[in-house]
């Protein structure tokens, strides 16, 4: 498949050469890890388990946010965890890249969720009487489903150009994972048109649905003023929280991808905010500001510990 390639491992530099650092980053991140997967899958399991929410749209587009933050940090955090306690970081070339195409992928479909979850928004707050017949199941489910099939898109394309990049030597990335312009940087061959494809593919995409999802909010916003102030203040909470879980995910992508490759120097920094913090805000942010989502908990805690005390 890499024929043109003589390497068969990437030695990767991590996080830090500091080993004071790397301890401290493995007890830090491992908390994180921990928390994300504990904070996102009580989000899934209670929306499963709740027919209220898992009627609401809403609900459901956050139960599948939630799933797809638990697998975008699953792809790299216990790999980079694993790491932090080796000297020596390695990753096989297939492992590499089956890390390119599912960063990507997963990445992908959350940010197409996003704006369906921002579609949601638009059509709740500004054509509330039908809200309810469009944003039916077979809606809600198609969008999913274009969703995975973006994504799938996205990532395939991006994994068939890096397999055409010749690896003749250098093998250290200056990373704790793969990505395209670590691996840019070691191609011995004459990237700029590869440099193009990154933008055309993940900077494009990362900058026209954030154009989309900044229309979106700045319509909704404007609609607002007719409805009554209780109705306001409720409609801004909810679109506060999705504005913050946007800003959260666009402005890294954008500053990661949508930008010349000279590399710049908290670009790590980013990556660590884009697949180890954000899985774990966005429950946060999700769960903290929601009344319905903390009632829907105690009840679902309530019912666990009746049926343990059986």
């Amino acid at each position: 498949m890499h024929n043109q390639s003589f390497v068969n491992e990437f030695v990767l530099l991590g996080l830090s050469q500091n080993p004071l650092i790397e301890k401290l980053s493995f007890v830090i991140i491992l908390l994180v890890y921990i928390a994300t997967v504990v904070g996102n899958m009580i989000i899934v399991v209670t929306i499963v388990y709740s027919p209220a929410l898992l009627a609401s749209p809403m609900y459901f587009f956050l139960a599948f946010l939630s799933f797809l933050d638990t697998c975008v940090s699953s792809v790299v955090t216990p790999k980079m965890i694993a790491d932090l306690v080796h000297e020596r970081k390695t990753i096989s070339f297939e492992c590499c890249m089956t890390q390119v195409f599912a960063v990507h992928f997963f990445a992908a479909v959350e940010v197409t969720i996003l704006a369906a979850m921002a579609y949601d928004r638009y059509v709740a707050i500004c054509k509330p009487l039908h809200y309810s017949s469009i944003m039916n199941r077979r809606l809600c489910f198609t969008l999913v489903g274009v969703a995975w099939a973006g994504g799938f898109l996205h990532s395939t394309i991006q994994i068939i150009f890096t397999l055409q990049l010749p690896f003749c030597g250098p093998n250290v990335i200056d990373h704790f994972i793969c990505d395209l312009f670590p691996l840019l940087k070691l191609a011995c061959t004459d990237t700029h048109i590869f440099v193009i494809l990154v933008f055309a593919n993940s900077g494009s995409f990362c900058i026209i649905i954030f154009c989309f999802l900044l229309v979106s909010y700045g319509v909704i916003l404007f609609s607002l003023r007719a409805h009554s102030s209780e109705g306001r203040r409720k409609a801004l909470s909810t679109c506060g929280s999705h504005v913050t879980v946007v800003a959260f995910y666009f402005i890294p992508c954008i500053l990661i991808y949508a930008r010349p490759t000279s590399p710049f120097s908290f670009e790590k920094n980013v990556f660590v905010f884009t697949d180890v913090l954000t899985p774990l805000l966005n429950p946060m942010v999700y769960t903290f500001r929601n009344k319905e989502m903390i009632n829907a908990i105690r009840k679902i805690w309530k019912m666990l510990t009746v049926v343990s005390d059986k």
